[in-house]
């Protein structure tokens, strides 16, 4: 049985999130899995720094995240990196050796910053990198990488664009959950076609952002069936449960979650998802075909992913909130454009799939 160790980190659940997928596409092509966060199991001290950092810097102070983002996009960055990772690197090390991989697999990209010195020493397990936004940081770069996953041709170039040889880059989508390929609901069939159907998400931390959206829909004189997804964020769940208490919506339908594995079910029964656009949340309404909003965004990653988005023309970016019933108001009016963005959603994921990475990874075994 082919080994493969999948590397991730906590610095948001989308990194979880794709490992988890790619374990589910190797674990179905008979591999044994090991998957490892290989800070929070090597490094308590770095982990909760990194992770914490990441948490209070996005969801606090976002342009400060955006500014540090922009100064670390440069090739000097993973020559830092190995410096603050060494023993950490020690501890991966050992973990290679007792396992003895056939592929490594990284969905974070500081993962960079331990396994390009162990190339060095010698080690000769294929790695693949999982690009898991749509613009490629130059954490992302650096020749110990065999073979990079993106979700797109137009995060392809952008590796290109920093040297890397377009030969190693495969744009067949970041891994999600198998469910939003495969799951079939009923959910399309329960709509009522009077109510038009927004799904509001903030990703796994819930940024409150999410309330100052919600205010401005409710707004809406038109009738809306808004779902609210706070992610772990129950301080925000529950003052929104407190403010639709409080109030009486004219035309309005309203359900307030917290977390739940559920977002598939809830994308189908949706015309249009409102978010910040994260590269999992993005790659998840993709598949599903669903047109994508962005009222706001955490300034670094996300704002390239808009670049991306907009670009492409998969998506709509609302640089005044006090704007976003305009957009809505026209989608609802001129039902032929939310056909024209499904059918270039569709285009686009029709390049997706969750099993070419384990023929990628075969190729690579092969040929070491």
């Amino acid at each position: 049985m082919k080994k493969v160790l999948i590397l991730t980190t906590s610095t948001g659940q989308g990194h979880n999130q794709a490992a988890t997928s790619v374990a589910e596409s190797f674990q179905n092509a008979g591999y044994e899995i090991t998957k490892l966060d290989f800070l929070a199991k090597n490094s308590k001290f770095l982990n909760d720094i990194i992770v914490m950092a990441y948490e209070i810097s996005a969801a606090k102070f976002p342009r400060t995240y955006g500014l540090f983002y922009n100064l670390t996009d440069n090739k000097f960055i993973n020559k830092f990196l190995k410096l603050i990772f060494f023993m950490t690197r020690k501890k991966v090390s050992k973990v290679i050796n007792e396992i003895q991989p056939d592929i490594i697999i990284a969905t974070h990209s500081i993962n960079i910053s331990v396994i390009s010195d162990l190339k060095k020493q010698g080690l000769k397990t294929p790695f693949i990198l999982v690009v898991t936004d749509f613009k490629a940081h130059y954490l992302y770069v650096d020749s110990c990488v065999d073979a990079y996953i993106t979700g797109s041709n137009y995060t392809k170039q952008s590796l290109v664009a920093r040297n890397v040889s377009p030969n190693k880059i495969y744009p067949i989508g970041i891994p999600i959950s198998s469910r939003f390929y495969t799951e079939i609901t009923s959910a399309d069939t329960l709509k009522d076609d009077e109510y038009f159907n927004i799904l509001l998400m903030g990703g796994s931390l819930g940024l409150n952002t999410i309330f100052k959206v919600l205010k401005e829909l409710l707004k809406n004189p038109k009738k809306l069936r808004i779902t609210v997804v706070c992610g772990k964020n129950n301080h925000l769940k529950n003052k929104l449960v407190k403010y639709c208490h409080e109030n009486n919506f004219t035309n309005k339908k309203l359900h307030i979650l917290g977390f739940t594995q559920d977002i598939s079910y809830l994308m189908d029964y949706c015309d249009v998802i409102v978010s910040k656009p994260g590269g999992l949340t993005v790659t998840e309404s993709i598949v599903k075909n669903i047109p994508l909003v962005i009222p706001f965004a955490i300034p670094g990653q996300e704002s390239e992913n808009i670049d991306f988005l907009t670009t492409e023309g998969y998506s709509i970016y609302i640089k005044d909130l006090s704007k976003i019933n305009d957009t809505v108001n026209h989608l609802i009016d001129n039902p032929d454009e939310l056909i024209n963005l499904r059918l270039k959603l569709k285009e686009l994921s029709s390049t997706y799939s969750l099993t070419k990475i384990v023929d990628i990874a075969n190729d690579l075994i092969s040929n070491k």
